[in-house]
């Protein structure tokens, strides 16, 4: 399967592209209050993990794997979350978003309500060293 007209990420990006290879993208979500979201788009439109071959399955969860390392070793979070959804934009991707105990809506989800308000110093601390963690994980996933 390739591109499905009117699935907005067949048709964009869906963020900053940090990587790509043939059959995925890493982008950087830029979230409000959530420095550290990164997603994993597969580029074939698919709507499940389990659409994908065995060997595309082992790429994608290479690249997912890769992403969430880079930022756990890049920013030390409380909490990596990682989910594939897909309810909203049936297109497989997967949410790879580093968590930190002082965010909003810690410990809850990032799409839950906020708990507290926005530590706009820290969310620059994070934005500070993501240029390291998108090194270590452009690094990571040119190795094969």
């Amino acid at each position: 399967m390739s591109a499905l007209a009117g699935c907005p990420l067949c048709a964009e990006p869906g963020g900053r592209v940090v990587a790509e290879g043939a059959q995925w993208r890493v982008i950087h979500a830029q979230e409000a209050g959530f420095p550290a979201f990164y997603r994993v788009v597969w580029t074939a439109h698919v709507a499940e993990f389990s659409d994908l071959s065995d060997d595309e399955r082992a790429e994608c969860m290479r690249v997912v794997v890769a992403v969430e390392r880079a930022l756990r070793d890049a920013l030390a979070p409380a909490k990596m979350n990682v989910a594939t959804l897909g309810n909203m934009v049936p297109h497989l991707h997967w949410h790879v978003i580093s968590r930190f105990d002082w965010d909003s809506h810690f410990p809850s989800p990032v799409w839950a309500e906020a708990r507290r308000a926005r530590d706009m110093v820290r969310e620059q601390g994070v934005q500070a060293r993501l240029p390291a963690a998108e090194s270590a994980m452009v690094a990571a996933l040119a190795l094969r």
